[in-house]
């Protein structure tokens, strides 16, 4: 049978996507096994980023013994630093068009919520001292919308909260702009300012969003926080020859 590889952020600098043959009721542990061979005559994966990868199978993350079947797409995620969602309390998108803070703050002010917390993610101009040019952000789209979904009615269900908010930027990103939204409203501020917090924190770890930031001095991936337990996997390192 064959599986089709869609690596994302650095991965996919050092992998790029292929299909790969394997035989009926190989396990996604097999297949990283096979991953693993085949990068060893590559460029060197760095141990700690091979170790704290997740794998998604058809957009749905995926443990090691998941049994795979023929033309499944599985995803290589390394740790994670379009279209719209919405309902009357969802608002939850991925755009390369600047975000409207304004207009999406103001639209998630009703009469019942007595508070409105808002996080804005902004460009800033540096890291670690290295003047930033610009951010590139990429994501498994269709996951992507899928988790700030699923995020997003855990936090409406978890806090008791009446509207979430969530929308990040795809694309080229210039210092000063605004790379994520999360606007939570609730009746006490209480709840909004927990909501907002776990939406924010779970995001980064969890969302398959990547960013790439270019210095005065260079490019380089952004580092992702690791993975949950239930998510991470130990996959098996590429054996490189000397």
């Amino acid at each position: 049978m064959q599986v089709k590889i869609l690596p994302f952020g650095v991965l996919k600098d050092w992998l790029g996507s292929s299909t790969l043959e394997l035989p009926e009721g190989a396990t996604v542990a097999r297949l990283l096994h096979e991953i693993a061979h085949l990068a060893s005559n590559g460029p060197r994966i760095p141990p700690n980023t091979w170790a704290s990868i997740a794998v998604s199978v058809n957009a749905e993350y995926a443990r090691p013994a998941h049994i795979l079947r023929d033309g499944d797409e599985v995803g290589l995620l390394p740790p994670v630093s379009g279209g719209i969602l919405a309902d009357n309390s969802l608002v939850l998108a991925l755009t390369r068009d600047p975000i409207d803070a304004s207009r999406l703050v103001a639209s998630a002010k009703e009469a019942e919520n007595g508070a409105v917390v808002v996080f804005d993610g902004i460009v800033r101009n540096n890291t670690r001292g290295r003047q930033t040019l610009y951010l590139d952000y990429e994501a498994y789209e269709e996951m992507a919308l899928r988790q700030m979904n699923d995020l997003a009615v855990e936090a409406r269900q978890r806090f008791s909260v009446c509207h979430v908010t969530i929308i990040h930027r795809l694309g080229r990103l210039n210092v000063g702009e605004t790379s994520v939204l999360i606007v939570v409203a609730s009746a006490h501020r209480a709840q909004a300012y927990e909501a907002s917090r776990f939406l924010i924190d779970t995001l980064k770890k969890t969302v398959p969003i990547w960013k790439k930031e270019t210095f005065v001095d260079g490019a380089v991936w952004s580092d992702g926080e690791p993975f949950p337990e239930s998510i991470a996997l130990n996959a098996p390192e590429p054996t490189h020859g000397s």
